[in-house]
């Protein structure tokens, strides 16, 4: 069976949504599975809105065009305005339910609540909620093995962050603990 999977992830600038999407680019890479990555910012950058594309597949990608996606991972509310709508039926949408009420999921999709926040908060640093939030992921979908995922965190964390790779690591397997009790 092929693997494809495409998601759009998307929140405020400054929540680190480009960061997990280059992450999950860059492990689906070191998987050997063909990737796509495509940030889109909106006019505000930090604290405006901010999403970004990521496709990965194991074979080529005709388009990295995400028209209906899915899966989401949405942290804040006026993305899950915007994106909910545009899911594929029975698509997985992981939701900061810190941030988010999840009770506006859809009952057409498989939706996970994710107190993202908070659980960044437990582990020291709530700035860590977006590596929260792609653990649940990884684990929702099952698209990469988490260990890929955290063994790419040295190549898309700048040297000078280095310090806080063992933070995020443990902050993608809380994501990942937090999704796999609730499956």
């Amino acid at each position: 069976m092929s693997l494809y999977q495409d998601v759009i992830i998307a929140g405020f600038g400054g929540q680190g949504v480009m960061l997990i999407g280059n992450l999950l680019a860059y492990a689906g890479m070191e998987s050997g599975l063909n990737v796509t990555y495509i940030p889109v910012y909106g006019p505000e950058m930090r604290g405006g809105t901010a999403n970004c594309t990521v496709v990965v597949s194991d074979e080529e990608i005709g388009s990295p065009i995400i028209q209906r996606p899915a899966s989401l991972i949405i942290m804040n509310q006026p993305s899950m305005d915007k994106f909910q709508p545009t899911m594929q039926d029975g698509g997985v949408l992981l939701i900061n339910s810190s941030l988010v009420d999840v009770s506006q999921a859809q009952s057409r999709v498989k939706s996970y609540g994710v107190p993202a926040n908070e659980i960044a908060d437990k582990l020291g640093n709530t700035r860590m909620a977006n590596m929260v939030a792609l653990g649940g992921y990884v684990q929702a979908t099952g698209v990469l093995d988490l260990e890929v995922v955290k063994k790419s965190l040295s190549s898309v964390i700048s040297s000078h962050y280095a310090h806080l790779i063992p933070k995020n690591a443990e902050a993608l397997q809380a994501g990942a603990d937090h999704v796999a009790a609730m499956m």
